[in-house]
Parts: C-alpha cells; sequence; structure tokens
C-alpha cells in the first residue's frame, strides 16, 4: 500500500508537500501530535541552530582572517620598494581581492548594549593601529600585550600564575572587559593570529 495522507475535515486526504516529507525525514514521522512531540522537535531544532550559528562563525573568523591579512599586506614596508607601475599593480590585486571577499556577508548577532558596542568598537580601532604600523617590533610588542589582556581576562588561561606578573596593555585590558564574552572570543582569535603574522615579519628582519 501507499504511504496513507491525513484525512482533513471532510474525510478527505490533504496532500502532502515536499516540505512535509523533508520534515518527516528530518524529525521522524509522527501521527499522533502531543506536547512532548512538538518538545522533542523544537529541542532538535535548537540543536541545530546552535551548530549553525557555530559554523558561520567559524566562516566569519576566517573572513575576518583573510581581511586582516589583505590590511597586513597593504601595509607592508617593502611595498616601498617597489617602482610606481609594480605598487600599482599590486594596489589594483588587492583591491580586487578585497573587492570579492565584500561580497561575502556572514553575520552572527551578539546581543550587546550600547556600551558593549563602544567598547568593541574602540577595541577594533586599537588593533587596527597595530596593524598600520610600520614597525613589525612595535606592533609586535604591543599585539603581545593585547593577547596577554586576554589571557588574564580568563581564568583558566593563569589558574597557576600570578596575573600581575604577565605585562600587559592596562588600557587595553579595560577596555576589553567592557565586551561581551563572545566578543572577547573573537578578539583574542583575531589577535592570536595577527601575533602569529607580525612574529614571522619579525624573523624576516
Amino acid at each position: 500500500m501507499g504511504e496513507e495522507w491525513p484525512r482533513a475535515r471532510g474525510g478527505r486526504c490533504a496532500k502532502r508537500s515536499r516540505f512535509d516529507l523533508q520534515f518527516d525525514k528530518e524529525f521522524g514521522p509522527e501521527v499522533v501530535a502531543s506536547t512532548s512531540r512538538f518538545i522533542d522537535i523544537l529541542d532538535q531544532l535548537d540543536t541545530k541552530v546552535e551548530s549553525l550559528r557555530k559554523e558561520a562563525m567559524v566562516l566569519r573568523d576566517k573572513k575576518d582572517f583573510l581581511a586582516m591579512s589583505v590590511d597586513l599586506l597593504k601595509n607592508n614596508e617593502y611595498l616601498i620598494g617597489l617602482n610606481d607601475n609594480e605598487r600599482d599593480e599590486i594596489d589594483c590585486y588587492v583591491q580586487r581581492i578585497s573587492s570579492r571577499l565584500g561580497t561575502v556577508e556572514l553575520n552572527v548577532c551578539t546581543v550587546r548594549d550600547q556600551a558593549q558596542e563602544d567598547s568593541l568598537h574602540h577595541v577594533n580601532s586599537l588593533i587596527d593601529l597595530i596593524i598600520a604600523s610600520a614597525d613589525p617590533v612595535i606592533s609586535r610588542q604591543k599585539c603581545q600585550q593585547y593577547l596577554n589582556a586576554c589571557s588574564t581576562t580568563d581564568t583558566t588561561v593563569y589558574s597557576e600564575v600570578d596575573p600581575s606578573t604577565v605585562y600587559t596593555d592596562k588600557k587595553f585590558e579595560s577596555v576589553l572587559l567592557g565586551c561581551t564574552l563572545d566578543d572577547q572570543k573573537t578578539i583574542k582569535k583575531r589577535l592570536q593570529a595577527l601575533l602569529v603574522y607580525l612574529t614571522q615579519q619579525t624573523i624576516v628582519h
């Protein structure tokens, strides 16, 4: 026998859509509607939504890393040694990559109040100053201080170390504490990637 469709009012069978079939495949067919059944489906949906958020945040971090890499390349001191034609060629290539990257929109909303928004903007401005700096040694030192500030706000990192012995940028740490926990984690990842790059630049020098 074929699949039996649920009966609509008047005794007629209601035609099932492809969405209904996909829904049954995803969550299992169930003829009897009950509160526990709906709660079970909602629990599964909640888990899937959280998984989707995490996957989107990973992609967003990758995009941020690529954008940071482009910014660092634009401010690389070795570009100064190129002639005008070479520099124009590099600038055009960088602009083309930036434009393509700009077509990728990833938005995972973090709930913030106005003070947290201001703190995040301030933190990003401070990090941007490091990226724009022409001295990789000073930039690396400042980046390390910022990263230390991220670590001292995480008690799991320095559980056996006196935080007062770790040199941090107090101004940055103060602003960082005004950010949400999710933003603090994202900022830490950004600084870790930036420090790796700046360390490589310092070794080259």
